[in-house]
């Protein structure tokens, strides 16, 4: 991490970290999109450029938001891992995306994943925490995963059905 900093203001050394919304939209990828592969983050929907996901991605490991190691799958990738202090970051996002569905133009599905997650409160987020501590930080097995807040548990397939009806019940024919 750098030496110098503008200050020692914990929202001015947050900033210094999380200040440009291709960081935010890295950690949102992997934390909610399980994403953890260069190429899977590249295919995000913002549309980010190679060269600003490779910078991105080498600050977070240099402040320790992510760890990096090689692919035991394949010679030639590498695996991108959050730390505890990333895991830590969920609160956040929840209140981040409460704050936008309510006040800006979000899309149906999007929006209702927010309000779930909002809904949910601490106790969703600490599921999720959980979860993440598992894939990330120690071994996951798939009983640990069925019914999570990030792939789908029961609350969030429900959110995502009821939005996807009501799509269909709307959309031009």
């Amino acid at each position: 991490m750098r030496d110098a900093h503008r200050s020692l203001c914990p929202i001015n050394l947050s900033l210094e970290i999380f200040g440009d919304s291709w960081t935010l939209l890295i950690l949102r990828d992997m934390i909610f999109g399980g994403r953890r592969h260069f190429r899977e983050l590249l295919q995000n929907q913002e549309g980010i450029a190679s060269n600003m996901l490779a910078d991105r991605l080498h600050r977070l490991v240099e402040c320790g938001v992510l760890t990096r190691a090689g692919d035991p799958t394949h010679k030639q990738k590498a695996i991108y891992s959050l730390t505890e202090s990333g895991i830590a970051l969920v609160p956040v996002f929840a209140a981040i995306g409460a704050w936008g569905s309510t006040y800006l133009p979000v899309s149906e599905e999007f929006g209702t994943r927010a309000r779930v997650l909002a809904k949910g409160g601490s106790r969703l987020w600490k599921a999720l925490m959980k979860e993440l501590r598992e894939t990330h930080l120690g071994a996951v097995t798939p009983a640990q995963t069925a019914g999570s807040p990030r792939s789908g548990g029961k609350r969030a397939r429900g959110a995502r059905s009821a939005a996807s009806a009501r799509r269909s019940r709307t959309s031009p024919r």
